[in-house]
């Protein structure tokens, strides 16, 4: 077959495919999970988390069990929560003083305009050297608040870290003394917010019921490098809200929506690499059990009755439990089990092929058992094959998630299933945190149909009893 055959074949097979609506948006849903799995370093807000998602400094600086930022937008949530974010953007001011030392100063501007204040607000910084660092924030009201001074030994490639909420509370103690001493004689430094107070109007509700102060707040980071040997840089801040991201928080500070994202890289290997597997494994044995027969046609229709009879999920649970078993190895578990898929509806065919006129030329003709099978069985049946190949995605990428819903499935990698479990057996359900179980289940669902679409479809195109249906 030349290649203008071949595209001729391909024009008619996608004139048939594009009657099917349930099959074009099986392939758009496909076309979309490939994409995000291309480009998902590039638009999750955490690139290295699949080495880092049980790290937990990696994600130490994110609010715990926060909703997603778009929750803000619902008309029946009352009082907007501060919206996470990263400021990496700066104006910095060069001070030289006698002696060679030089003062740097790192100025970020916040823009807070939400009903609650932040949970927290972190300065991070990487540096070498012993460098005095001096922290203060400059309110909308025109008041200034001194937060932190003190002197940091730094290694090469160690990241400073300064929270307000948790290095800076007496510090802001004395910054509402300063300006009104019967407030701050209220003030318990064991127990104040001290992130509430900062984005607060200094009124007599401070320590119970704050008024937020909307506005520009100026946060500067000051370092005193005291010789070349010394240096500060990479400064930021990460605003630590009530909401974050697309998806939320789970209780281990995790981005949900980078979990997500990262899982359906791990979803399509599981899918498409099982079912290719599976599906040449079942068409390879149904083609030979139906042209050898005898014995052969005996012991392989035995093995099918014997692994298609035999509970797959409690197997799976068992071996995993056992073994604690790769994703490498799961996946092969899974494809002893469903070669069993193709292998009848192939071995029907194949018995009835294997009477065909050109198999019997063939054989007059001296061809080689191998050569009949491979050659002229098994690239009549492979058409067939594709929809038995879509079909039985959607079951792999079940099975695999429900192992490791279960717990017992590779920790090592991110997948929806490892979400899912982490969401269930921290308290998601009871503690009503539903952007931890809703976003992984809705991918597993949305992968399954776009699979089973295309399936369909396929089905029906290739398939001659279902052209008239």
């Amino acid at each position: 077959m030349n290649t203008r055959d071949s595209l001729e074949r391909f024009r008619e097979f996608w004139t048939e495919f594009v009657q099917v609506k349930s099959g074009l948006v099986g392939l758009a849903l496909l076309l979309s999970f490939l994409l995000l799995s291309i480009i998902g370093p590039l638009v999750v807000p955490f690139p290295d988390a699949l080495s880092h998602w049980h790290d937990i400094n990696y994600w130490q600086d994110n609010p715990d069990a926060a909703p997603p930022a778009w929750t803000n937008l619902l008309p029946w949530v009352g009082k907007k929560g501060c919206v996470s974010r990263l400021i990496t953007s700066y104006k910095t001011e060069k001070v030289e003083e006698d002696n060679g030392v030089v003062l740097m100063k790192y100025s970020f501007a916040y823009d807070y305009r939400w009903d609650k204040a932040p949970r927290d607000i972190v300065v991070r910084f990487q540096g070498s050297g012993q460098v005095p660092v001096m922290i203060s924030i400059a309110r909308p009201d025109g008041l200034s608040a001194e937060l932190y001074r003190e002197q940091l030994d730094l290694a090469e490639g160690d990241v400073g870290r300064v929270s307000v909420a948790r290095n800076c509370g007496q510090q802001v103690i004395e910054f509402v003394r300063s300006r009104n001493e019967d407030l701050a004689a209220n003030l318990n430094p064991d127990l104040i917010k001290p992130i509430r107070i900062l984005f607060s109007k200094l009124d007599a509700n401070i320590e119970n019921d704050p008024e937020p102060l909307k506005g520009t707040y100026t946060v500067t980071l000051s370092a005193l490098i005291l010789t070349d040997q010394f240096r500060l840089e990479k400064p930021a801040i990460q605003v630590s809200g009530d909401v974050s991201g697309l998806m939320g928080t789970d209780v281990s500070k995790r981005d949900v929506f980078t979990g997500v994202v990262i899982g359906i890289r791990w979803a399509l290997i599981i899918g498409i690499l099982t079912s290719i597997l599976t599906v040449l494994v079942g068409v390879v044995l149904g083609v030979v059990a139906a042209y050898f027969g005898g014995a052969t046609d005996w012991v392989l229709n035995r093995l099918y009755e014997f692994v298609y009879l035999m509970p797959v999920l409690p197997f799976l649970i068992v071996i995993s439990a056992i073994f604690k078993p790769t994703i490498w190895t799961l996946i092969g578990i899974i494809c002893v089990f469903f070669w069993t898929g193709p292998y009848k509806p192939v071995y029907s065919m194949a018995l009835q092929i294997r009477e065909e006129t050109f198999v019997e030329a063939s054989r007059a003709l001296g061809a080689s058992r191998r050569r009949i099978i491979f050659r002229h069985i098994v690239p009549i049946l492979l058409p067939y094959s594709f929809a038995v190949m879509a079909l039985s995605i959607p079951g792999v990428i079940v099975y695999e998630a429900s192992v490791s819903l279960l717990g017992l499935g590779d920790s090592s990698i991110v997948t929806w299933g490892q979400i899912l479990h982490d969401a269930l057996t921290q308290g998601a359900v009871i503690n009503n945190l539903w952007w931890w179980v809703i976003p992984p289940g809705l991918m597993i669902a949305l992968m399954g149909m776009s699979f089973a679409f295309i399936g369909t479809a396929l089905d029906k195109i290739l398939h001659p009893k279902l052209r008239t249906r």
